[in-house]
């Protein structure tokens, strides 16, 4: 991974550096943007919190030398921006190693599909399906998906339905109501869309892991990404925008917000935000969610069947074979919402014991033993907030997908709430990128000398 400089705030100049366009965040929308405009010659800068680059892309090299991500990495069925870019950037994709289906277990035993479980999960699924489509009774606005669960009459099958939607969305149930949870199934294209791996949401991946492309974005912007450089205050007038932050204070004609609702709710703003932009902000959170990949010399569960399955005894999880075609063995587990904060309190060995224990009946007490362990609870990420995106709290209407991104004043907005497709995955995070650069180009054409722009705002080489 390339070393990435900090500035010492100390050594900052003592005035404004006037940028024409300041872009805060180096997540992949916010870099997907930066480069766009770098590439047109606009002066551009990146202000980012943390000391790394991705946002919620994280990647970080194993034992056996191989990649692994430890935050968004799968692309999608239909996600073409996102293979584009990972064809640019010269890295491989390759297709998820999935059996036709996932095995269910709880405890020691498998679900089976012909049970009462089974037939009750498959018919309250379709019910789910229909509703997204037809619409919902207004009172689901404020009903939590926990609160409707209770009405399923099968306990396994409720858990298992808790569980599918808790990973799927990293929500806490009892936040989440059924009408945003239905509203983000028809956005997605539907339930099975969302679930399946093979020519669905997690159909493929790359070898070089998903946070490589923002680590070679960042190195292409050498220089233009400012690291441990918390933004925390905009002050807007006719002429630009001051921004101060950790590195000291920019002077830009236009600023882009890459940061989601919840976590730009941190950074003042002169004037006020308009209330409709303060209530996105108060009404969302970020979802709960930790990561871990277990690496083995190879993916030797293949000798004897699949990897890819769904725990319903806590820590309920979801494990999927994400190892490369030439190896080495890659397990992946994701545990969401109140119970991914269970593990907060556990050491690593205590965590790891926790999760992977449970595994050595179903995969074999080989699992027991890593050669590699990488893990990350994303809610407990100081910069980030958690994941995988902002979620609408229960009763209220904003933080529905796609959330709106209408400027303000010389303020833009992106990130991957904001995409028109594909919102929530990284796909959705660089369609964004690609869309307010092109508003920045817009704007700057509009207020450039020969339309009358103010002379002594900064303007694009």
């Amino acid at each position: 991974m390339p070393q990435h400089r900090s500035i010492d705030p100390s050594a900052a100049p003592p005035g404004p550096r006037a940028v024409t366009v300041a872009v805060i965040g180096a997540g992949m929308a916010g870099l997907v943007a930066a480069r766009e405009l770098h590439r047109h010659g606009i002066d551009v800068v990146v202000l980012e919190a943390s000391s790394r680059p991705g946002g919620r892309l994280l990647t970080e090299t194993t034992a056996l030398g191989s990649r692994v991500d430890v935050g968004g990495q799968w692309i999608g069925h239909g996600h073409h921006r996102f293979e584009e870019l990972a064809a640019e950037l010269g890295t491989t994709v390759f297709a998820m190693h999935t059996p036709k289906r996932p095995v269910i277990v709880n405890g020691v035993a498998a679900v089976r599909n012909c049970s009462a479980t089974g037939a009750v999960t498959t018919a309250t699924l379709l019910v789910w399906e229909i509703m997204s489509r037809l619409g919902q009774p207004r009172s689901w606005k404020s009903q939590s998906v926990q609160s409707w669960l209770r009405r399923v009459p099968n306990r396994r099958a409720r858990r298992l339905l808790e569980v599918l939607v808790s990973v799927s969305t990293t929500a806490d149930l009892d936040r989440l109501s059924m009408r945003a949870f239905l509203d983000g199934v028809r956005y997605q294209g539907g339930l099975a869309t969302m679930l399946a791996t093979k020519g669905g949401a997690q159909d493929s991946l790359i070898v070089e892991g998903a946070g490589t492309l923002a680590e070679r974005l960042a190195t292409e912007l050498d220089g233009k990404v400012v690291f441990d450089s918390a933004v925390t205050a905009l002050h807007r007038a006719d002429t630009g925008v001051t921004i101060h932050s950790a590195t000291g204070t920019y002077r830009a004609a236009e600023v882009i917000v890459t940061v989601p609702p919840p976590m730009a709710s941190g950074i003042e703003h002169h004037p006020p935000l308009p209330a409709e932009r303060i209530r996105l902000q108060d009404n969302t959170y970020m979802g709960s969610v930790y990561k871990a990949i277990a690496v083995y010399d190879r993916p030797y569960w293949r000798e004897h069947g699949d990897a890819e399955l769904m725990t319903l005894t806590e820590p309920a999880m979801s494990v999927f074979d994400t190892s490369p075609p030439k190896g080495p063995g890659h397990l992946c587990i994701l545990i969401a919402g109140p119970e991914a904060r269970t593990l907060d309190d556990l050491d690593e060995s205590a965590r790891r014991s926790a999760i992977l224990t449970p595994l050595a009946a179903h995969l074999g007490s080989q699992i027991l033993q890593p050669r590699s362990w990488h893990e990350k609870a994303w809610h407990r990420d100081r910069h980030v907030g958690g994941g995988y995106s902002a979620l609408p709290i229960i009763g209220h209407d904003e933080g529905h997908f796609p959330i709106a991104a209408h400027p303000i004043g010389r303020i833009h907005w992106a990130g991957t709430e904001t995409a028109g497709e594909h919102a929530g995955y990284v796909e959705g995070a660089i369609e964004s990128g690609e869309r307010v650069a092109r508003e920045i180009r817009s704007t700057l054409a509009d207020n450039s000398p020969c339309h009358g722009a103010a002379p002594d705002s900064p303007t694009h080489s």
